[in-house]
């Protein structure tokens, strides 16, 4: 075709075009709706849902990312011989609970409600949408305009942190088939009867004016209870050293990664339980008490064993920013800032506290986890009843010390209490019936041996901690048995 024809075909093209749009433009303007108020309300608040979605799913992976946390603070903390072990519990703990939570679980915690006690069904997600007409809400047992899986993913991240609090006390000498047992338990049972009693609307504790924001009594006592239950029953580790002297850990660099993780996961802990993006200031506000919670608790543990032992101890500084969060946890949205550094001065206290307490019970506990979790989590939710401000409480009555009275400490009492016995009873009951089955406590070959080499076949240093070293440190322990390899 001649060059100089080009130009002219693309002009009548556009012409043409041009001329099209003409015609039949006003008739698709014409066939628009109409902008009215009750149109512009539902955009907005279909924009409104599309930012909640996007925020409680970024919270929920951050939620989900303190498993490597915990992961890297257990691996740290631990001996050299059960390291392998604790990064297989850990990993494993979340694939347990997903598949556990999906079909049980999160039934009976969101389910509805039989006398506040028990969710009766959604179990499999069964009562869901699954031919891509995802509408909201659709949980029975939370009031929330999003949609049921985003809800589901939130809180599964939440439940596996339940069990993974657990695998700290219990390390370096479950058996690994009694592990993932105890694990789908928990995810089917144990905890979502608690999640049900007090964040079901439905739930018995719910119904009563009890306040946990975001779980320091649902998913950290629970967890620590359980935890010092199992530990207890297991007893301690081979060649554990004399009560009241902490076995040395065995990497500070990886178990002061995990905590930083674990501080910066709870940004997707507190302030992810708004569920949504409705209310900035309160983001806020649940943001800062987080954070005045995990510093204060730092400082409190770090010069209180400095008193003690004329050393900055990293181990305890760890921990004391561990309680500050884990107690802040239940009241991060209902006190001020002045009270969350009160929280957290009061939990970097206890947990140094509650780890001699727990020595001198002579149970095995290498990770602290019932001092760091049980302690405070009870703590941090009786804190509510004291330090509950009436401008941001459910209920808008104020703690027993700001002139409230003891309705809201009340209450706080007998939820803490409720919880602790359902759950020991539980966990009695649990790591009763696995020992019953040999599925407590490993094979006492691996005592010999060590767990990794003897449940795993594998060392995490091979190149500095061979296999082979196993042998000659248990010879060194049968001589004496306070070597802690």
């Amino acid at each position: 075709m001649n060059k100089r024809i080009r130009p002219l075909y693309r002009l009548l093209a556009l012409a043409i075009g041009a001329m099209v749009l003409a015609i039949f433009a006003p008739t698709v303007v014409q066939a628009a709706d109409p902008v009215t108020l009750e149109s512009l309300n539902a955009t907005t608040q279909q924009l409104q849902i599309s930012i909640d979605t996007t925020w409680v799913l970024l919270t929920g992976f951050l939620v989900f990312f303190m498993q490597t946390g915990f992961s890297m603070l257990e691996a740290g903390l631990l001996r050299r011989r059960g390291v392998v072990n604790a990064l297989l519990e850990n990993f494993i703990d979340a694939a347990v609970t997903i598949l556990i939570w999906w079909g049980v679980g999160f039934g009976i915690a969101f389910g509805t409600s039989a006398g506040g006690f028990i969710g009766t069904d959604t179990f499999f997600l069964s009562q869901l949408p699954v031919n891509g007409t995802f509408t909201n809400g659709g949980v029975p047992g939370i009031a929330s305009g999003l949609n049921a899986y985003t809800l589901f993913f939130f809180q599964f991240a939440f439940a596996a942190t339940a069990s993974t609090i657990t695998t700290g006390a219990m390390a370096g000498r479950t058996d690994f088939i009694g592990d993932l047992i105890y694990s789908a338990v928990m995810a089917a049972f144990s905890y979502p009867v608690i999640v049900h009693w007090v964040w079901n609307s439905s739930g018995w504790l719910s119904k009563i004016g009890f306040h946990d924001f975001a779980g320091s009594t649902v998913v950290h006592t629970v967890g620590g209870w359980t935890a010092l239950v199992g530990a207890f029953l297991l007893g301690p580790r081979p060649g554990r050293t004399p009560w009241g002297q902490i076995p040395p850990a065995h990497n500070l660099g990886l178990a002061a990664l995990g905590t930083m993780i674990l501080w910066f996961g709870w940004y997707g802990f507190n302030p992810g339980s708004t569920l949504g993006t409705g209310n900035p200031g309160l983001i806020g506000l649940i943001t800062l008490n987080t954070s005045l919670g995990a510093g204060a608790g730092a400082l409190a543990a770090l010069f209180y064993q400095y008193s003690r032992s004329r050393k900055w101890d990293l181990v305890y500084c760890l921990n004391g920013s561990l309680a500050g969060l884990v107690g802040i946890t239940a009241g991060c949205a209902f006190i001020a800032p002045w009270a969350a550094v009160v929280i957290g001065l009061t939990g970097g206290i206890l947990v140094v506290s509650g780890i001699d307490i727990i020595e001198s019970c002579k149970i095995d506990d290498p990770a602290g986890a019932f001092a760091v979790h049980g302690i405070n989590g009870m703590m941090g939710t009786l804190a509510v009843g004291f330090l509950g401000q009436p401008e941001l409480t459910l209920n808008k009555k104020a703690g027993f010390l700001l002139g409230g009275g003891f309705d809201l400490l009340g209450v706080q009492i007998l939820g803490v209490v409720a919880v602790s016995v359902f759950t020991i009873g539980f966990a009695f009951l649990m790591f009763t019936g696995l020992n019953a089955i040999g599925k407590l406590r490993v094979n006492p070959e691996a005592d010999k041996v060590g767990i990794d080499n003897y449940e795993h076949g594998a060392t995490v240093w091979p190149d500095i901690y061979a296999v082979e070293e196993f042998v000659e440190q248990e010879k060194s322990y049968s001589k004496n048995p306070q070597v802690s390899p």
